[in-house]
């Protein structure tokens, strides 16, 4: 399965999880938008859908699409969203990373991919990229539990309903 990031170079080179997984040969990098794989999923947090386990033949046979970018800076109407019809948003994960440890949805690019790996049902790849990284391990500790609820859902609409079911112990 192929794993390519669209790089936008708008990060500290010795902090980023996309040089590192490149390094490790986990992913290649590229820098313009053209390049983008027609057919992969595309990891997009303004996405309607869910990436879920009906992604998995998707997956397999065209690979996955990261955005290494400051979502900050991205309008959910920029260009990059109308080059496949493939986008999909990740359910609630919290990162483990330095740079964002204990925030939710903030994951680093090595997460978003692991995460779609593993709820997918590329577990092992998932770990693989994961094993990369000193707090790689944290990552899948903390968020275990939702990763496996994710990973036996069916559809979207059920890796959805388990985020929901799991934020709603948290609204009381």
């Amino acid at each position: 399965m192929k794993i390519r990031v669209f790089h936008a170079d708008e990060c500290d080179k010795k902090k980023c999880t996309t040089y590192k997984m490149e390094k490790l040969g986990k992913c290649e990098i590229f820098y313009n938008l053209n390049q983008i794989s027609k057919g992969a999923i595309v990891l997009n947090p303004f996405a309607e859908k869910s990436v879920s386990p009906e992604d998995k033949e998707i997956v397999e046979k065209r690979g996955i699409i990261g955005l290494d970018c400051s979502w900050n800076k991205i309008s959910s109407s920029a260009t990059l969203f109308n080059l496949t019809k493939y986008h999909r948003s990740l359910p609630f994960l919290i990162a483990t990373s330095p740079t964002n440890y204990g925030k939710p949805c903030k994951l680093s690019t090595a997460e978003a991919i692991a995460a779609t790996l593993y709820i997918t049902g590329f577990k092992n790849e998932a770990e693989a990229i994961m094993n990369g990284f000193k707090w790689g391990h944290t990552f899948k500790e903390l968020n275990f539990e939702l990763l496996e609820g994710y990973s036996n859902a069916k559809k979207s609409g059920e890796v959805v309903a388990i985020q929901n079911e799991y934020l709603s112990k948290y609204d009381e």
